[in-house]
């Protein structure tokens, strides 16, 4: 029932209504002022549609409009999101080539870890940075503490992902030796190695 009410206010929401009203008062128009006068005259039409055809116009040029300001308002919001997109490719691009210790290492634990979503602290320069980046996206999960500060879920975004190869990451080609992996395991920031600890007691 619920599901029933919820669905039938998609249905008579207030942009689809319009847009159909706008649909039928274009198809009506259209073909009132396109008929052949004998099928009017057959129809019973055949001296209203003189005698109202400049309504009849306006109608058919009231809804025309609508969709051309449709068809512009989509070309205007496609325009703008590739325009961003194109934005935050060049930011991510930008921000690979520049990456410090701690931002690398950092975004070298999700492939350590082998997790998609890891725990990080918010107030971290280098999370900060790498957000700011779009890099990294923020899920929300946020939780304060008292000493340690605010931590929420984070994720390497879809659009980052195609230029975080192992190379730029600096992660060794196949699997790592136990001796590549102490050396990956030290040059964490301590601030990843906290988190590391915790999880391991909290497990």
């Amino acid at each position: 029932m619920i599901k029933f009410k919820f669905d039938s206010v998609k249905l008579f929401s207030p942009k689809k209504m319009m847009f159909r009203v706008m649909l039928w008062l274009m198809v009506s128009c259209g073909v009132l002022l396109a008929i052949p006068s004998n099928i009017l005259a057959m129809l019973a039409l055949d001296k209203f549609v003189p005698e109202h055809a400049h309504f009849v116009g306006l109608g058919l040029i009231i809804s025309i409009a609508y969709f051309l300001t449709q068809l512009l308002n989509l070309g205007l919001d496609e325009s703008i999101r590739y325009l961003s997109d194109k934005r935050i490719i060049e930011t991510i691009e930008a921000k690979v080539n520049l990456l410090d210790r701690a931002e690398r290492a950092l975004l070298r634990e999700f492939f350590l870890q082998g997790a998609t979503i890891l725990t990080l602290p918010q107030n971290e320069p280098a999370v900060k940075s790498l957000l700011n980046a779009c890099i990294l996206e923020c899920l929300g999960n946020e939780r304060h503490y008292a000493i340690q500060g605010p931590t929420a879920d984070y994720k390497i975004s879809m659009k980052a992902r195609m230029y975080l190869n192992r190379g730029v990451l600096r992660l060794p080609a196949g699997e790592p030796s136990q001796e590549e992996m102490q050396h990956l395991i030290k040059a964490r920031p301590q601030f990843l190695n906290g988190l590391v600890q915790n999880r391991k007691h909290a497990a």
